[in-house]
């Protein structure tokens, strides 16, 4: 075991005469549509990023679990994901577990995600929720490419302490940054960033109202605008009313459908809850009939 942690680190220069290690990872997958079902058609994985593909005889995509074997992210840590679904092949990637980022004792964390999908395909982004620490610094990119005809669902979720453990963030360091193209053309751009004194940008009513818990879905599909109705009555239950903050739109940009949805929720497991059954609706009609991925209801 001692061996294989080695194997998943760097060492970076931090002052002079120490050094501190650091965890770096890259995967890749391509999928390929054969004989009318989606199938493997390049693996790569390096350092402590790991890919596993659970067996579903019933599945005619491709699932993927990806895997963080360094336990969690700090300042210095790099991972790489890439997910590549050829013409008429569908592949739905999630995370083994939520990312957990841990105070940095100097730069950010750094996860980048790259996304794309040709002609008649799909892909589903749907890594589970990242948790941010006290003192944790990390930095968010995903870049997806789209051709005509093909279809994204992506979400990228953030707790910022856990309140069932007690935990409050008063300082640290957060940015996500997206970037979807379809057919070259850019259909969806965003930057958010939260940095210094959590406590009060959680309070502040123009900022997160006291949540601690946020979501972004994009819905990239030729007939995205089709699901906003379904979108907002599923939210609009009462179960939900009380938990979670939210609000559905769909545009066409170009002739492309885009479908965003929000979501803030006091914690956690709130923001799950409503999660679940929106990812669910959303997945199963994108990839003709699809279920989420087992990890995200065990």
């Amino acid at each position: 075991m001692a061996l294989l942690v080695a194997s998943n680190l760097h060492n970076e220069h931090t002052e002079p005469g120490k050094r501190r290690q650091r965890a770096q990872g890259a995967g890749h997958i391509a999928v390929k549509n054969l004989d009318g079902r989606t199938r493997l058609a390049n693996l790569y994985q390096d350092g402590c990023a790991k890919i596993r593909l659970p067996t579903d005889g019933a599945r005619e995509s491709v699932e993927a679990i990806l895997i963080n074997t360094s336990g969690g992210l700090t300042g210095g840590d790099r991972l790489d994901w890439e997910v590549v679904a050829g013409p008429q092949a569908r592949i739905v990637a999630t995370t083994q577990a939520c990312e957990k980022t841990y105070r940095s004792n100097g730069g950010e964390a750094r996860v980048s995600t790259r996304l794309k999908v040709d002609e008649g395909g799909h892909v589903g982004w749907l890594p589970q929720e990242t948790i941010l620490y006290d003192g944790g610094r990390i930095e968010r990119r995903l870049e997806a490419d789209i051709a005509s005809g093909a279809s994204l669902l992506a979400m990228e979720a953030l707790v910022i302490g856990r309140k069932a453990h007690g935990e409050t963030v008063r300082q640290g360091h957060f940015r996500d940054s997206w970037r979807v193209r379809v057919a070259g053309s850019l259909v969806h751009a965003e930057e958010m960033r939260l940095c210094g004194e959590f406590a009060d940008m959680t309070a502040a009513p123009s900022l997160l109202n006291s949540n601690t818990a946020i979501a972004t879905i994009l819905l990239v599909h030729p007939q995205a605008r089709d699901m906003v109705g379904r979108c907002r009555q599923l939210l609009a239950d009462n179960q939900f009313r009380t938990l979670v903050h939210w609000g559905v739109s769909a545009h066409e940009i170009g002739g492309h459908g885009k479908l965003l949805a929000r979501l803030a929720a006091r914690d956690g497991h709130s923001l799950r809850s409503a999660l679940i059954p929106l990812l669910g609706l959303l997945n199963e009609w994108a990839a003709n009939g699809e279920k989420l991925p087992r990890i995200w209801t065990m």
